[in-house]
């Protein structure tokens, strides 16, 4: 069994029992592979969650690079998007809320830090793309909790006025 699909059956589980019936054995149990198995890539809870954390990041990294040419923000603005349309979010918020080790969670901190200060320096208005990024985590979160409160439309809406912001003058 490849490691992405151990990954799916972890995130599927806290999707649908939450945070407590996180166990290698129910793990290993969703996957339909032996808790050997499970191990092999494995071998504790908490490499399992640091490993489905690692994937989240990597995911948004490189939703962020096909994004058209265009400044970082705009690429933050167009993943963050595509990311809330796909649903992807959701399971940001099952695999964060999983851990009650603040240190399984070092490289998620890292990454939003990395994702805030990337080329904000050479952001025609910095300002302006500050709030467009911090406007996205607040998408973000509240597409993790209820995804069905923005449409397409609303989305192409939000899209358009936060690319607004960003443009000089």
């Amino acid at each position: 069994m490849r490691r992405d699909e151990l990954l799916d059956a972890a995130e599927e589980l806290l999707c649908d029992l939450g945070s407590t019936a996180l166990t290698l054995s129910a793990v290993a149990d969703r996957a339909g592979v032996s808790k050997g198995g499970l191990l092999y890539h494995f071998s504790t809870k908490e490499a399992l969650i640091k490993g489905m954390v690692e994937r989240l990041i990597e995911e948004f990294d490189q939703l962020i690079a096909e994004q058209p040419d265009a400044t970082y923000t705009e690429r933050y603005l167009g993943a963050t998007l595509a990311a809330v349309r796909s649903g992807r979010l959701r399971r940001w918020a099952v695999v964060t809320s999983a851990s009650g080790n603040i240190y399984l969670l070092t490289p998620l901190r890292e990454a939003m830090a990395r994702w805030h200060r990337e080329g904000l320096g050479e952001e025609p208005d910095p300002l302006a793309s500050q709030i467009v990024r911090l406007a996205c985590e607040g998408l973000w979160d509240v597409a993790s909790h209820d995804p069905g409160l923005n449409g397409e439309s609303d989305l192409r809406a939000l899209d358009t006025r936060l690319r607004a912001l960003l443009k000089p003058g």
